[in-house]
C-alpha cells in the first residue's frame, strides 16, 4: 500500500505556539491630588480579568507609614509583591536611622526599586501621594521601569483617560476662561474625587464596587474613607 503523500501541505496543521505569559491587567483606577497641606489618594477595589470579576474588594492603595500612600494599577500580584519589598526597605531604613523615611526619599527609593527590575519589570503603574517635610502635599507618578515626575494631580488605570481631563478642568483649572489656579480645600477635593469615580463607573466596566479615599496630613495618622460605587 502506498502511503506516500502527494501534497504534504494538506497534512500540516497551523503551528502551535507554546508561550508563558507572566502578566495580566486586573483593571481598576486610582488618582492622587496634592493640596497645600494635605494629599488625597483614592482607588476603587474591583479586580477583574477580561469580563470576569475576580474580587469586589481587592484594594490597590496601601499606606507606607503616616506620610505616604501608594496606589498601584496593572497586575495585582506584582503590586502586592512590590508593596512587600517597599515595606521591608522601610523597616531597614527605620532600624538603621531610627527615623521614618521622608516622602522625597521614599519617592526616590520607589524609582530605584522599579528600575532595578527593568529587564523583568513589575507590571505595576504606581502613583504615590504624601506630605513632604515642609508640610506640602506631593504626588509622584511612575511608569513600570521607574521614570517619575512630581505633579499636583494624576489619574492612573483603566479609567484614567476619563478622569484625567476632568481633573485638568476641576483641579488644574485648564481650558477655562477668566480663571486662575487656586489650591482647593480638602472638602472640595473629596467631592471631586467622588464625582470622578461615580462618573467613571458609568463608562468603565473595570472600575467599581467600592472607593477607598486616603487622606494624608502632616503629623496625623492616615484617614481612610469608604464610598460605595456601582456594582455592575
Amino acid at each position: 500500500m502506498d502511503y506516500s503523500i502527494s501534497n504534504p501541505t494538506e497534512f500540516v496543521s497551523a503551528p502551535i505556539e507554546h508561550r508563558f505569559e507572566p502578566y495580566d491587567d486586573n483593571g481598576g483606577t486610582s488618582l492622587a491630588i496634592a493640596g497645600k497641606d494635605f494629599c488625597v489618594v483614592a482607588s476603587d477595589t474591583r479586580q477583574s480579568t477580561g469580563y470576569s470579576i475576580n474580587s469586589r474588594y481587592a484594594p490597590k492603595a496601601y499606606e507606607l507609614g503616616d506620610n505616604a500612600v501608594i496606589a498601584m494599577n496593572g497586575f495585582h500580584a506584582d503590586g502586592l509583591t512590590l508593596k512587600k519589598v517597599l515595606e521591608q526597605r522601610l523597616k531597614w531604613y527605620k532600624f538603621a536611622h531610627d527615623k521614618n523615611m521622608s516622602v522625597t526619599a521614599l519617592a526616590q527609593m520607589l524609582s530605584i526599586t522599579l528600575y532595578q527590575k527593568r529587564f523583568f519589570p513589575y507590571y505595576s503603574f504606581c502613583c504615590m501621594g504624601g506630605v513632604d517635610d515642609q508640610g506640602v502635599g506631593a504626588v509622584y507618578c511612575y511608569d513600570a521601569v521607574g521614570s517619575s515626575e512630581r505633579e499636583s494631580y494624576r489619574a492612573n488605570g483603566s479609567a484614567a483617560a476619563l478622569i484625567q481631563p476632568f481633573l485638568d478642568n476641576q483641579v488644574g483649572r485648564k481650558n477655562m476662561a477668566n480663571t486662575s489656579y487656586t489650591p482647593l480645600e480638602l472638602d472640595q477635593v473629596i467631592s471631586i474625587v467622588k464625582d470622578a469615580f461615580t462618573s467613571a463607573t458609568e463608562r468603565d466596566i473595570y472600575t467599581g464596587d467600592c472607593l477607598q479615599i486616603f487622606i494624608i496630613r502632616r503629623g496625623q495618622p492616615v484617614e481612610v474613607q469608604h464610598f460605595p460605587l456601582k456594582r455592575d
